[in-house]
């Protein structure tokens, strides 16, 4: 990721990333690359209760929340403009 100079990270939550999600989130951090986790534990869910994965509908967000965290901001070196920090819904110090 540093050599491609990636943006940022999306890690997929599933068994695989959640063991190492300590370390993933150390190496986020060394190399300054801001991460973000998607949600996959419903389906998970949903297929190991016996759907099967075609048949599971796409879903679309009802709702989309903006949190920001402060401590994790300032050790990637980012300074968040107050203009989106009054647009936040959570600000984590």
């Amino acid at each position: 990721m540093t050599t491609e100079r990636a943006g940022a990270f999306i890690v997929l939550l599933d068994v695989m990333f959640s063991e190492h999600r300590a370390r993933i989130a150390d190496l986020a951090a060394k190399h300054r690359l801001p991460t973000v986790y998607r949600r996959a534990a419903a389906f998970v869910d949903k297929i190991l209760k016996g759907a099967k994965s075609a048949d599971l509908p796409i879903e679309q967000p009802t709702k989309f929340e903006l949190a920001i965290n402060l401590k994790t901001a300032k050790a990637l070196g980012l300074t968040i403009p107050p203009t989106l920090l009054l647009r936040a819904d959570q600000v984590i110090e």
